[in-house]
């Protein structure tokens, strides 16, 4: 939140460090002790797609591994660059999606907000990597007729704020859309996902809280967490809270080459979240998004790493095995 007070703004924590996210991969790689090569190649991609990391994140990294799990996420890769079949700039469907800017309306009962195109991470797999942000922005018309969209649509039962991270918004701008979603009568549930919770944990503060708890929706927060490394105290601090507020936590995990591709790193994860009460809710097939195509593995190796995370697991610690597929009414169920 940026508050005035005597004329002298005042900007939260959170803000300062998101203000200060790291931009340069040979700044970055330095911070870490690592050689810089392929420098070049990280540069142009990062021309498509701009390297962003927070300093908390970037805390949980280990120096001298380049292969750290938390690295390669948020790293440039030369990879990138490459035109692979079968990836594309729209792999779930989302701009068919767009009945308003802002507002996407692809499954039944519940609509999603692109609130914001900001994270406070820029990770490398990302399926929006290449959405249209800039004509899909949710300005004061843009929300004025998305809220009257939804108002409109009886069926809808739920919004889900997603971006970008809804997160990234202030509490001001959350608290001015979660008000006007609260005097839809026809509407249960309002669903976040968001990845702040992991990258900036400081951005969980009381004024949030009370901002999500205010309003008469049941609050399902949905958060995104690769790999048991992504925890630390500072994040463990801002999931009590959230979990202590009421809220629902569940988690979405991607699968990524050489980030969470064992049993081990899946059941650490599972274990973890669930120390936590967080339900481990979707581990998703990568998204044939351009430029992540070397974060994937093949459907019979996935198929192989789930049915043996369920012989080492309870069932409740095994999070489902999907992939979204664009046109499909559904989250696509790999079994």
């Amino acid at each position: 939140m940026i508050a005035r007070t005597n004329t002298i703004w005042q900007v939260s924590a959170w803000q300062n460090e998101l203000a200060g996210a790291i931009r340069d991969p040979e700044v970055l790689l330095s911070r870490l002790n690592l050689c810089h090569h392929q420098l070049a190649d990280r540069y142009q991609a990062c021309k498509q797609f701009p390297l962003r990391v927070t300093e908390s994140y970037l805390s949980r990294m280990r120096p001298g591994d380049p292969n750290d799990p938390l690295l390669l996420q948020i790293l440039p890769q030369g990879e990138e660059l490459d035109q692979v079949n079968g990836y594309s700039i729209d792999p779930v469907g989302d701009n068919a999606s767009i009945k308003l800017p802002g507002l996407l309306h692809k499954y039944s009962g519940r609509c999603l907000l692109i609130t914001t195109a900001a994270c406070a991470v820029h990770c490398r797999y990302c399926f929006r990597r290449h959405f249209p942000y800039q004509a899909s922005r949710l300005d004061e018309e843009s929300l004025t007729q998305a809220m009257a969209y939804i108002a409109g649509d009886g069926s809808l039962s739920e919004v889900i704020l997603s971006g970008g991270d809804p997160l990234s918004l202030s509490d001001e701008r959350l608290e001015q859309i979660i008000s006007k979603l609260d005097t839809i009568p026809h509407l249960k549930r309002l669903r976040i996902h968001t990845r702040q919770p992991v990258v900036l944990p400081s951005r969980i503060t009381d004024r949030l809280l009370e901002t999500l708890n205010h309003s008469r929706l049941q609050q399902i927060v949905v958060l995104h967490f690769n790999h048991a490394n992504e925890f630390d105290h500072q994040v463990e601090s801002a999931i009590e809270k959230l979990s202590r507020s009421g809220i629902t936590l569940f988690n979405q995990s991607v699968l990524l080459k050489g980030v969470n591709d064992s049993v081990s790193s899946l059941k650490a994860l599972s274990e973890k979240l669930f120390g936590h009460r967080i339900i481990p809710y979707y581990l998703h097939l990568l998204d044939k998004t351009s430029g992540a195509a070397h974060f994937d593995i093949p459907l019979k190796q996935a198929r192989q790493l789930h049915r043996e995370l369920k012989a080492e697991l309870p069932g409740y610690l095994v999070p489902t095995l999907v992939q979204e597929l664009a046109g499909e009414p559904n989250k696509t169920v790999i079994t």
